[in-house]
């Protein structure tokens, strides 16, 4: 049994993005955990969760995908609606980075003997 990469995005890279996300809306830009959660799409508890440690904390991102992550932050502090385009610009690192494959190889024992993709080595996750 595998999981499709898709799946692997939502359960742990999408969490990641959103924890950071929240913390530098929270931190940097001064949003409220209530304003940041309604940007991001999710609850107040659920930033509050992601800021205290409790949710996504299995992956750690590579640099280059955090410094788009701080890009991403930038525009949706000026801009909440702006969170879904951004979300999905930073999937799309995520992929063009192969973190997504990187992840997929760790969470999916044998997978790259039925997977197509060829993973490049990026920082090691935990």
């Amino acid at each position: 049994m595998y999981n499709l990469p898709q799946e692997i995005e939502v359960w742990y890279i999408i969490p990641v993005i959103r924890k950071e996300l929240s913390r530098i809306l929270t931190k940097k830009y001064e949003m409220s955990m209530e304003e940041a959660g309604s940007a991001l799409g999710v609850s107040k508890a659920a930033v509050s969760q992601y800021l205290s440690g409790k949710r996504a904390v299995r992956v750690k991102l590579p640099k280059k995908v955090k410094k788009e992550i701080e890009k991403s932050a930038k525009i949706i502090s000026k801009n909440k609606n702006s969170a879904i385009r951004e979300m999905q610009r930073l999937l799309k690192v995520t992929r063009e980075t192969n973190c997504s494959c990187t992840l997929c190889k760790k969470y999916n024992k044998g997978i790259l003997s039925i997977c197509q993709m060829k993973p490049k080595k990026v920082e090691e996750f935990r």
